[in-house]
């Protein structure tokens, strides 16, 4: 099919190409011919009067024109695929949809998990993904990989893509249950081994940026993890102290032999965003999912 004298077939190959940058793997994606692609490649540049990639030592790179047209390509085809599953009447109990949501542990224990159990009844055939955030989180949202995505407002601003913020929590301490301390203070504090929890597309250490400047030094971290879920195991039965989160702090504590303090400083409490693609904004069956989310957020707002 033609728009405009250009060949519409054309775009998947075009999108393939300027993300492979790579006329060999680009057709191991497409499963096609290395010279089906090169032929296509060889009519995209008669189309643009524009060589698109050229080699620069081992490797090709796209050219200004390609660079500027990453983006546009990209979301034409995630519109169209979001186009073509619309139906003409939305019924939530009916819609047959997989989406993919990537959070922390933390939201899909207090959040994600609770809407999914929701769905259940509302939308039994609307299945979820859910999967931490990958190191290339910024780059898979752009592919299209990610349909819904959470994360903490300090590293929601490279995303121009609709956003709202979910919810705000603050920070506790957990401790053992057998510690002594009822009232912690600054000193107690640092002189305890701590576990620290990664967070982050650079995987930094939790607290750890904030915490130098204003205090002159780190805390003593004994043990650390990426996710929240094997904290309180780190903690029992030792001397051992964590800082996290208060909504799943407050879960822990009802299942596991932990205690909580109040932290013997004052931190900037941390806000979740939600984030998601553009050419999804009207789906229906997406906004199903974002009301669905958001109608159980402001319950923990009220307790944070």
């Amino acid at each position: 099919m033609r728009l405009d004298k250009f060949d519409l077939n054309l775009l998947i190959v075009l999108d393939v190409l300027l993300e492979k940058r790579n006329v060999t793997r680009a057709s191991e994606h497409l499963h096609i011919g290395q010279s089906a692609t090169s032929a296509a490649l060889g009519r995209l540049r008669e189309y643009f009067d524009d060589s698109l990639l050229v080699p620069v030592g081992r490797n090709m790179e796209l050219t200004p024109l390609a660079k500027s047209l990453v983006t546009p390509v990209r979301d034409t085809l995630m519109r169209a695929r979001a186009t073509i599953s619309l139906r003409p009447v939305f019924e939530p109990e009916n819609i047959v949809r997989n989406f993919t949501v990537a959070a922390s542990d933390y939201m899909i224990d207090i959040l994600i998990a609770q809407s999914a159990r929701e769905l259940a009844f509302s939308s039994p055939g609307m299945r979820l993904d859910m999967i931490i955030p990958p190191k290339d989180v910024f780059d898979s949202f752009e592919r299209g990989e990610i349909d819904l995505l959470f994360l903490p407002k300090q590293y929601s601003n490279k995303f121009q893509h609709p956003q709202t913020e979910v919810l705000t929590d603050v920070q506790v301490c957990m401790v053992c249950e057998h510690n002594k301390i009822d009232e912690l203070t600054m000193e107690q504090y640092l002189d305890m081994g701590h576990v620290a929890i990664r967070l982050g597309d650079e995987h930094s250490i939790t607290h750890e940026e904030w915490f130098l400047p204003r205090y002159g030094q780190q805390r003593r971290i004994e043990c650390t993890v990426d996710h929240f879920s094997s904290v309180p195991f780190l903690v029992m039965g030792t001397n051992r102290i964590v800082t996290l989160h208060r909504l799943i702090a407050e879960e822990m504590a009802q299942r596991f032999p932990v205690k909580l303090l109040p932290a013997p400083f004052e931190m900037q409490p941390v806000t979740e965003i939600m984030i998601w693609p553009r050419f999804l904004d009207e789906d229906p069956a997406h906004k199903w999912l974002r009301k669905t989310i958001m109608k159980l957020a402001p319950s923990l707002a009220e307790v944070s």
